[in-house]
This record gives C-alpha cells, structure tokens and sequence, in this order.
C-alpha cells in the first residue's frame, strides 16, 4: 500500500511537565523540543499543550509525492481541501475530531527480528537446565515503536471516511457501529476510530517485544503507583494482541503490546464486523467500566476541565 506507517502522534494535555515524566518512565526516550522516541520508530510521540486532553495529530509515512496527489485527489471527494507543499507533505483535517493529518514522504520503517523466546511445552522440552530468559531480564522495557492511537468522535462514520476513504487506511475489522480497525502499515491497525460523546484520545499503543516485555513494563509503572492501572493483562480479538493498559497523569490510556496480527497481503485478508465484547478481548479480565467510558468524559463535554488535574 502507499501508506506504510504510522510516523508519530502530537498529544494535547493541560499537564506537559508531568504527563512528560510519565512517559519517560514508561521507557520513551526524552527530547530536547517536546519530542519522544521509541527505540527503533524515532521520535514518535509529541506531547504539547492544550485546555483538555486531545489528539492533536498524526502523521503517516507515503512512499512517494504521487501518493500526495492521490490522498489530495481522495480527500477532494470528500468535500477536504489539501493540497501537497514543497515540503513533501500534505495536511488535512477532520472535521469531527479537529485531529491534524499529515501525509509525509519518509523512508519505510525497517526493524531487525528479535530471536524469538525459547518456550517449553507438552511434549517439546526447547529450554533445558536454566531458567525462561523472561523472568532473568533486568533491564528496563523501552517500547520499540508507536503501533496505533485510537480516537473519539462524534461522528463516526465521518471521521472513518477521513481515514479510510479520504487518506487512504485499510479497514481490518470493525466493531458495529461504534469502531472502526484501520490500518496504514501491516499492522493490524494503526488508528481505531471510536463512537464518542466528545472528541478525545483514547490511548495510545507502544509495541514490545513478547508478553513477558508487556508485564514486566507494566509491573514496573505500576509499582509506586497502583493507581495507574486500567486494564489487563489480556489478550485481544481484534488485531489478536497481548495488552496492558495504564492511565497517564492527564488521563490518556496508554498500552504495552506484543504479537498484533500483520496483514501483508490485502487479498488474504477479510475484515469482520464484531459485536459485544468479543472486539475487545478473547480472554483476560473484563474490561472495567473507566475503560469504556473515561472517567472525565463528562467534564470533556462541559468543559469542565482542570490545569493542575
């Protein structure tokens, strides 16, 4: 596809200096402009200011100025006006949710494998006289890259259109009528569009390299701070991914995952229509209801938000 990833997110917060620190300790990498770097992604996640907390914006990496011309081309359809600058860039809107999109012209990301974990089991005894290297790991889990953001609109199928139609993502799966599964990369998905009261950021997704990496990050935000828990750890339907969810210090979720379904060949791939929860896990605990509806949802309607929150 033209697209190939999902180059990095700018998140709004009324807190920077502290939503920063937090985001340091879950193992991104600080800049000196605002800027985060997962380990093998660059500098992926931008965390500016804002009265409430939002996605502010993406960018997806294209292969050439001709994918340009024909996202302008898609978007104009759509009633969207954008045009592609000199820069190697395009820019557009959604309506719904105000989120920036930026098509880039950027080399495609390139990751070298990491040996798989050596795992025992009935019957097949791989690993012999030494402990799993999981549980002998000391040190600290940093995210390898940015897999996905997952935002809240108010309307859904307009906010799809943006991505899928106007832009350019593929549609993986869906749930009914309240969540679309796009990717822009082999990834699974990279954006998931959520039916919402308000337009906010829903979470934001860091890969790592096996469940074990998963829980070890989380166990350790966790530690001083058991409040930052929000869900898991489980398994995913949709996308098939291991996952743990935690609560940054303005109320964004952010998640460490492992193992997400590649679609490498669109042909081969049929999206589903999920209903219930069936789209949200396949095992693990039950989604608490913070997860589904934020907490502060109501006063991201009001407007009834705090600088100090």
């Amino acid at each position: 596809m033209a697209l190939h990833r999902l180059t990095s997110i700018t998140m709004g917060v009324p807190n920077v200096a502290e939503t920063a620190a937090y985001y340091t300790e879950f193992g991104l990498t600080p800049g000196t402009d605002g800027w985060f770097a997962s380990r093998d992604g660059g500098r992926q996640l931008r965390i500016v200011h804002a009265p409430a907390r939002r996605l502010v914006e993406v960018r997806v990496g294209v292969d050439t100025p001709d994918d340009l011309a024909a996202a302008a081309s898609r978007l104009q359809r759509l009633g969207i006006e954008a045009r592609p600058d000199d820069a190697g860039t395009l820019t557009a809107y959604d309506r719904a949710t105000a989120v920036r999109a930026v098509l880039e012209v950027t080399p495609r990301l390139t990751q070298d494998p990491v040996p798989a974990p050596v795992h025992n089991g009935p019957g097949r005894s791989e690993r012999t006289g030494s402990r799993a290297p999981g549980i002998l790991r000391t040190d600290r889990v940093r995210p390898r890259k940015l897999g996905h953001a997952v935002v809240g609109t108010t309307d859904f199928e307009a906010t799809t259109a943006f991505f899928r139609d106007g832009l350019g993502f593929k549609a993986s799966d869906y749930i009914k009528d309240h969540g679309a599964f796009l990717r822009c990369s082999t990834d699974h998905h990279n954006i998931l569009v959520l039916a919402a009261p308000v337009a906010f950021l829903h979470h934001s997704s860091w890969q790592v390299d096996d469940i074990d990496e998963v829980g070890r990050g989380a166990i350790a935000m966790l530690e001083d701070h058991p409040e930052r828990h929000i869900w898991g750890l489980g398994r995913h339907h949709a996308g098939s991914n291991f996952f743990w969810y935690l609560k940054d210090p303005a109320g964004n979720f952010s998640e460490y995952y492992s193992d997400m379904d590649c679609v490498v060949d669109d042909q081969l791939w049929t999206p589903e229509v999920l209903e219930g929860a069936k789209g949200l896990f396949n095992w693990g605990p039950p989604p608490p209801p913070s997860f589904l509806a934020p907490e502060d949802l109501a006063a991201l309607m009001t407007g009834a938000h705090s600088e100090s929150r």
